[in-house]
């Protein structure tokens, strides 16, 4: 019997398994079943880490650590709290320095604008500075000296001058015989040196207060010339910590915000000198007493913005009653009047170009910056309440305009 052999280019198939029970088929191939997955199957696995992200509150299952890390946060945050109350006094410094240089920075770029470099503009402006300072203090400082000598010397005559006024008589008509032992108290008070050294805290006290001024203004004029010489290169680091992408941004925003605080400054400046010499010319054309000293406290007070000249007004006014009712009248009328020339004509063509802030923000930034700072605060609030708004109108808004 012979065997038949295979037919030509047939290929061996593998024979094919048995389909299993259940599974389906259609001719081609087979369709296993789909094993349906438990509820516990799909439970995720924990092996005892926290996920990323996670990891605080895989410390509440360590107490004792969570309790260690929360103490040592802190101590470290008492301590630097105590640490910037000790230095307050350094950085109040730093940031009359800081202030200064941006004050003068403008007065240094005219200069480079013709022709002249840097360090030489800077040498001509502390110049200019050192002999403008030595020049008030040769002139008004001897006055000044002998102005509150004088005062004191001649406070019984100036009280009984006052006593003899019709302002004084009116007074007592209106308010009774307590006026006059109201002026009484008053002279025994001023004329016992024992008091004023107490005012002071006494004159050890007072001399170590005049010596602790001298050394922050030495340390303010020293800093402040360092600003000034760096600040270049201040703004160019101070730059670099914003992204590539917007450090143009930044720089154009970084010399506004330094122009608008110099522009203040040097305005609030030019204001009070104007200040000053009004009220001179003031006492010395009216005969009203110590022109010097009340020129140097104008000078002074109406640093302070938007009040600066009304506190002025009143406080010279009311010195001035102790000459007379007719010269304090005048010189009220008089200053008012300049008061008013200052709000509308002198102020905004000497600070509008510089900044603008409105009157509301105005106020409140003055009040926040003279309860946290006193008058460094009240000084400083206005253009960094300006800064702050040039930072939410050229970064903030755009950012938000840009979400749709």
């Amino acid at each position: 019997m012979t065997e038949s052999s295979p037919s030509l280019g047939a290929t061996d198939v593998p024979a094919a398994s048995p389909a299993p029970a259940g599974a389906q088929t259609d001719g081609h191939a087979t369709r296993r079943p789909v094993t349906p997955v438990s509820a516990e199957a799909q439970q995720p696995v924990f092996t005892g880490e926290a996920p990323a992200g996670k990891t605080f509150w895989a410390n509440l299952n360590s107490p004792f650590t969570l309790g260690l890390l929360i103490t040592l946060g802190g101590l470290a945050a008492l301590a630097l709290g105590l640490a910037f109350w000790n230095l307050s006094t350094i950085i109040i410094y730093i940031v009359f320095a800081l202030f200064a240089a941006l004050g003068l920075d403008p007065v240094v770029r005219w200069f480079g604008r013709h022709k002249v470099s840097r360090p030489w503009a800077i040498v001509i402006v502390y110049t200019a500075f050192a002999l403008v300072l030595a020049a008030i203090l040769l002139l008004v400082v001897p006055a000044l000296v002998g102005q509150l000598t004088a005062f004191f010397q001649d406070l019984p005559t100036t009280v009984n001058d006052f006593q003899q006024s019709d302002f004084y008589a009116w007074l007592t008509t209106t308010f009774g015989a307590q006026v006059g032992a109201i002026t009484d108290q008053v002279e025994q008070f001023l004329t016992n040196p024992a008091n004023i050294a107490a005012i002071g805290g006494g004159v050890l006290n007072i001399a170590v207060n005049v010596g602790t001024t001298i050394s922050g203004l030495i340390i303010v004029l020293v800093l402040s010339l360092y600003f000034l010489a760096g600040l270049p290169a201040m703004k160019v680091g101070f730059i670099r910590f914003a992204p590539a992408r917007n450090r143009a941004k930044a720089g154009a925003l970084t010399e506004q915000i330094s122009d608008s605080i110099g522009g203040y400054l040097m305005g609030m400046v030019v204001l009070a000198f104007c200040n000053s010499v009004v009220a001179f010319l003031l006492h010395l054309f009216l005969g009203l007493p110590f022109p010097a000293l009340m020129a140097v406290l104008a000078f002074c007070i109406t640093l302070i913005p938007l009040i600066g000249s009304v506190l002025y007004w009143i406080t010279a006014t009311v010195i001035a009653l102790f000459t007379g009712w007719v010269p304090a009248l005048i010189f009220a009328v008089i200053y008012l009047v300049y008061m008013q020339l200052e709000a509308y004509v002198l102020t905004p063509r000497v600070m509008n170009r510089t900044i603008s802030v409105p009157g509301a923000l105005v106020v409140i930034g003055a009040m926040v910056g003279g309860t946290l700072l006193g008058l460094l605060g009240a000084l400083v609030a206005i253009p960094v309440t300006a800064s702050i708004l040039l930072i939410i109108k050229q970064v903030f808004i755009p950012r938000q305009d840009a979400k749709l």
